[in-house]
């Protein structure tokens, strides 16, 4: 069923792995110092370290979405990451680019997957980061305060606009594309560390098919159609 699609393949991003494995090293070794001394304080100590382990995984995990295996539609725009919708319609004072423009935005919270993926199909005509602040991600003003990624999206007469932005404790953002580059529609694309969100610009033409505070799904849930193709 479309938008319902569940893998057993999951992976770890590439990005986790450090973060993953940093903490079973010295677990490891709290664990082997308190069996070779019976000293079990040692052992409890490196529950607490394999819990951060755990942790990381679950924030680093990145599972096969819908479009990683059916083509999404001519005319659909995917959500570009996992959270609960912000914003759906009219774009804030001062957030949209220059012209015409309908957003949708994505708070990701610390358990979602943070995994992002390209909404939408086309060439990158153009890629842009910009240095700024940790606000909280949920509060307006880091929409045009924070650090963020800004990626222009163009297939023919289409553009779309989209953005990763960091929040309070997403402190880098990875993106892994750039100007030339061909992404299709749900394509992996890079990931925020801990927490934060995207904001997706499409022109008004499009129709919206999400509303604030709706859950969705990077690569699976539709947030906006084009009219239909001829």
């Amino acid at each position: 069923m479309r938008g319902r699609y569940r893998s057993a393949t999951m992976r770890i991003d590439r990005a986790g792995w450090p973060f993953l494995t940093g903490p079973l090293i010295p677990a490891a070794a709290l664990a082997a110092l308190g069996r070779r001394t019976g000293r079990r304080g040692l052992r409890a100590a490196a529950w607490p370290l394999l819990g951060l382990s755990a942790y990381m995984a679950l924030f680093f995990r990145d599972p096969d979405r819908r479009c990683d295996h059916e083509p999404a539609g001519p005319d659909e725009v995917l959500s570009p990451a996992d959270g609960v919708v912000m914003v759906a319609g009219e774009p804030q004072e001062g957030v949209a680019p220059e012209g015409a423009w309908q957003q949708v935005s994505v708070f990701l919270s610390v358990v979602d997957v943070h995994v992002n993926r390209s909404p939408y199909r086309g060439e990158v005509v153009e890629s842009s980061y910009r240095p700024g602040s940790f606000l909280a991600a949920y509060r307006r003003e880091s929409a045009h305060r924070n650090e963020r990624s800004e990626l222009w999206l163009r297939d023919g007469e289409r553009t779309v606009v989209f953005r990763q932005i960091v929040g309070v404790l997403a402190r880098r953002i990875v993106t892994r594309t750039g100007v030339g580059r061909q992404l299709a529609t749900g394509e992996r694309m890079g990931l925020m560390k801990f927490g934060s969100r995207m904001d997706v610009f499409v022109p008004p033409e499009c129709e919206l098919t999400v509303t604030k505070g709706q859950r969705v799904r990077g690569g699976e849930t539709v947030i906006a159609r084009w009219p239909a193709s001829r």
